[in-house]
């Protein structure tokens, strides 16, 4: 949600304060999410406030309440993607208050909304995706032999080049990435323990590619810790030794991609695009792609497939000397 709204003070009220610490604690619910829900609700408040002349009483709002609320947004020209994620919000905040006894029925069930547009997943190229990869060692030595700008230190390199191999060797979310801790990772069977949407753990494999370039970034990551005098359990840091967080790998990537001559639209979630279309264009099995990416659905995962067509298309049009 990146519309005026997230801009104005912050409203909350019991109900909707005690949602989001289950958000954050029974739920685990990722930061992101809790963003977004804590966006939608404080949005639903202030519209109330405004239209109604008092806060929500949650157990009697009606079916006609939310349908203005869906005027109220289709005037302020949001997209339809964005008008679903705030009742997705809406919609678990009821399921929550049915279960503590702060409403009986959900007035917002089967309300009909505006459908949303069918986007395909952007995803890299298998080529462009090894350009990425080698990126940041590229840059490193750029920068040595110019002695100019800011300067790139080996660690920060070697760390960059783990993260993109880990994310798209394993099909990662940014979040997934950042929570990972040193003891997720079994070295000897090349799996790697990860902690998904809801609490949900899974466990990926991963091939000689990402075991070099964490392995090769380990006694990097130590020297960063003597020297900033911390103990972390974090898998991968920044420079005074903390954690990684999903803002900072999205920078990092970005940088990445525009040093590529990419479009600075690639972020994390690319890459995990990419490990998906590129898996299925060599044959794997959806159920397989599932299970890796951790998707509660194969209606989810089927996205792919649609994408692989698109570019199995793309190429034929191209390259055949009969597709004109």
């Amino acid at each position: 949600m990146t519309d005026d709204s997230t801009s104005q003070p912050e409203l909350t009220d019991a109900w909707t304060s005690k949602f989001l610490v289950h958000l954050a604690t029974d739920r685990g619910a990722s930061v992101y999410t809790q963003r977004n829900y804590r966006q939608a609700l404080t949005e639903f408040l202030r519209w109330h406030l405004v239209e109604r002349k008092s806060p929500p009483v949650w157990e009697k709002l009606q079916r006609d309440d939310f349908r203005g609320f869906v005027r109220f947004l289709g005037r302020n020209k949001l997209s339809r993607a964005a008008v679903q994620l705030r009742f997705s919000a809406l919609r678990t905040f009821y399921k929550f208050l049915i279960r503590h006894g702060g409403a009986e029925v959900s007035p917002i069930k089967n309300l009909s909304l505006p459908k949303p547009e069918k986007r395909l997943p952007k995803f890299l190229t298998r080529e462009q995706m090894e350009a990425l990869l080698i990126a940041p060692f590229e840059l490193l030595k750029i920068q040595k032999e110019k002695k100019a700008g800011r300067p790139v230190s080996q660690a920060a390199a070697l760390r960059d080049v783990a993260v993109l191999e880990t994310i798209y060797s394993c099909g990662l979310r940014v979040s997934e990435l950042c929570g990972l801790r040193v003891d997720d990772i079994d070295w000897s069977e090349q799996i790697v323990r990860v902690r998904g949407k809801g609490k949900k753990e899974r466990y990926v494999p991963f091939g000689d590619s990402v075991m070099a370039a964490l392995s090769i970034y380990r006694p990097e990551r130590q020297k960063v810790l003597e020297t900033s005098q911390k103990h972390s359990t974090a898998l991968l840091i920044n420079w005074r030794g903390g954690r990684l967080t999903t803002r900072s790998v999205g920078r990092i990537i970005k940088k990445i991609a525009v040093a590529k001559g990419l479009s600075p639209d690639v972020h994390p979630h690319t890459l995990r695009h990419a490990f998906g279309t590129h898996m299925l264009e060599e044959g794997a099995d959806l159920r397989a792609i599932q299970e890796l990416l951790g998707h509660e659905r194969l209606a989810t995962t089927q996205r792919y497939t649609q994408l692989s067509m698109k570019h199995v298309l793309q190429v034929y049009d191209q390259t055949h000397p009969r597709a004109k």
